[in-house]
């Protein structure tokens, strides 16, 4: 792969430190950017990248009203429009849709929270700016994988939470609640096989099946050694929803499935409760 990759975020943010990794490990060029830096560089240090991947974002952004100056992929789609050799990977959400059942890339639209309104906003006003076949945009499902909780950070995975939770030996109600989940392990091996085959445009990026709640606390509690001390905590906000990722197996050739979302669990568990002990 000739590519190079540009990623923009923080070494210890849970997609890119996830993503650097895995990368790294495929030996593909990268190299990484807080994007503080990266919004005062010239054009000649963006000449040696063909790709940038945005990982960044802020707390306004996720929690306030839209703000050209809070979209950090508005703001780097500016700053590379003039560079016809650099594509551009944005990383959206699946909340841009209605709640259903297998939602496809052109299903309905109906963001309901303040990131998600942002986020749909973003993708329409990135592709203002640049070229359809240099924009890649993943709308992703709940990513599965390790990253360190502490209170400042500004977007919680599902397993953060559930930590930040089992820390306090408490533990959500599952009932018969399902989500769309896919490991992070998993998720950046999509990302590569949709560089190397130069994707462009929507993809949902899911296991595309329903997984249910009560399966991944059990996977994600595995190894908690305090398993009957855990009290069960109610949650009403949960929405039952999968995304369709026929478009996506139909481009790439992947093996998505329950067994590996296992594993990753598996794997959290044990490195979270070996930790905490």
């Amino acid at each position: 792969m000739k590519n190079k990759i540009l990623i923009v975020g923080n070494k210890d943010g849970f997609i890119s430190s996830n993503l650097i990794h895995y990368l790294k490990k495929k030996k593909i060029k990268i190299s990484l950017i807080n994007f503080k830096k990266f919004i005062i560089k010239d054009h000649k240090y963006f000449s040696k990248f063909n790709l940038i991947i945005n990982t960044s974002t802020t707390h306004k952004f996720i929690k306030t009203y839209y703000s050209e100056m809070n979209d950090r992929d508005l703001l780097i789609a500016k700053k590379i429009k003039k560079i016809d050799n650099i594509k551009f990977v944005m990383l959206s959400t699946r909340k841009v849709y209605k709640t259903g059942v297998n939602i496809k890339e052109d299903g309905k639209i109906n963001p309901t929270c303040f990131y998600s309104k942002n986020s749909l906003k973003a993708e329409i006003n990135v592709k203002k700016i640049l070229n359809e076949k240099r924009i890649l945009i993943l709308r992703i499902s709940n990513l599965i994988g390790y990253n360190t909780y502490h209170p400042k950070k500004i977007h919680h995975t599902f397993s953060s939470i559930f930590f930040e939770y089992i820390k306090k030996n408490q533990i959500f109600e599952s009932k018969s609640y399902f989500k769309d989940f896919i490991g992070v392990n998993k998720f950046s091996e999509i990302v590569l096989k949709l560089i190397k085959k130069n994707a462009y445009g929507i993809y949902n990026i899911s296991i595309g099946k329903k997984i249910y709640l009560k399966n991944i606390i059990k996977w994600l509690n595995f190894y908690n050694p305090k398993k009957s001390t855990v009290k069960t905590i109610k949650n009403n906000n949960i929405e039952c929803f999968t995304l369709s990722n026929k478009k996506l197996l139909n481009f790439i050739s992947i093996k998505n499935n329950q067994i590996d979302l296992k594993r990753e669990c598996l794997n959290l568990s044990k490195k979270f409760f070996k930790k905490v002990k």
